[in-house]
């Protein structure tokens, strides 16, 4: 498990694309997105991390409990 919290704001808001600006051309948007993705998945795994540390103080707490 791993705890790299990695907190920064997104240069195209929360969740959607926003551009300030014309329409991106295909290579800005391609790149954009994929950056996007990258920020995505390190979120999702930044949930995960949070899941799984709740499941495994719960699973601790009821060993104890039934020790």
């Amino acid at each position: 498990m791993h705890h790299h919290h990695h907190h920064h704001r997104h240069p195209y808001g929360r969740g959607r694309l926003h551009f300030r600006g014309p329409f991106p051309n295909r290579q800005d948007l391609l790149e954009r997105l994929e950056n996007y993705r990258r920020d995505l998945e390190q979120e999702l795994a930044d949930v995960s991390d949070v899941i799984e540390h709740l499941r495994d103080r719960d699973a601790a707490a009821v060993q104890h409990e039934q020790a």
